[in-house]
């Protein structure tokens, strides 16, 4: 359990109340509570943005190359080539294929990562 779920557990538990039972409004445990909160908040949104910006430079690194291998090897599948070598090029073009949906899922997690 993430440090957020444990002070959200015992928040819900405690919730309105001090420990000896009285409303927890103005208590400074409570207001002590709710900065560490915000403040665990803060640094998830932090350590997010974090994780999106290696994203982008992941799928830069990947994405580039990956265009090339692709393009050369539709480009060879064009040429006249004996049958082994044509299912060679068909696989390296199907596996590229597929690294390139791969790049287009982490275009989705960034996007949901950066709102």
């Amino acid at each position: 359990m993430t440090e957020l779920e444990k002070q959200n557990a015992a928040g819900n538990s405690n919730e309105g109340h001090s420990q000896n039972g009285t409303s927890a409004g103005g208590n400074p445990e409570s207001e002590d509570a709710e900065t560490k909160l915000r403040k665990l908040v803060a640094d998830y949104e932090t350590r997010i943005d974090e994780v999106a910006d290696v994203i982008t430079r992941v799928r830069h690194e990947i994405n580039n190359p990956l265009t090339g291998v692709l393009g050369q090897a539709q480009l060879l599948l064009r040429e006249e080539l004996d049958e082994k070598t044509r299912k060679r090029v068909q696989t390296i073009e199907e596996l590229a294929i597929r690294l390139r949906d791969i790049v287009a899922q982490l275009r989705q997690v960034q996007k949901v990562s950066r709102s």
